[in-house]
């Protein structure tokens, strides 16, 4: 089943922006959160198919947030993409540890973040 819906998990709020504008224009559904909290609490009420996660965001970061979703039976299913500035191969390691299906980091060229989204559709 093609995805489209897809959850933003993302502090600052120009990449916010650029992401939905981005994904929005690509034909995806669109949801927005501000922190790893928040996103928890719309990946249960919303129910995207893949959620884009920054790692640095305030309150709780993506890795705590993707162990989160992990652990939680209604969202375990929902795969994870790091959109994030950390480019260090323990970075991409610890992502993959907390369940990450793919990364990208930032900068980014938009068929980057098309193309993760397409291979898990």
């Amino acid at each position: 089943m093609p995805i489209s819906r897809v959850l933003i998990v993302e502090d600052d709020q120009a990449q916010r922006v650029h992401l939905q504008n981005l994904l929005a224009g690509a034909g995806y559904t669109v949801t927005l959160a501000h922190d790893g909290q928040e996103g928890l609490a719309k990946a249960k009420s919303d129910n995207p198919q893949v959620i884009l996660m920054d790692i640095n965001m305030p309150v709780m970061d993506g890795f705590a947030a993707a162990r989160s979703l992990r652990n939680d039976p209604a969202t375990k299913d929902i795969p994870v993409i790091f959109v994030s500035a950390k480019d260090q191969k323990a970075d991409r390691v610890w992502a993959t540890m907390n369940g990450a299906k793919g990364y990208v980091t930032k900068p980014y060229h938009p068929d980057q973040i098309l193309d993760q989204i397409k291979t898990l559709g």
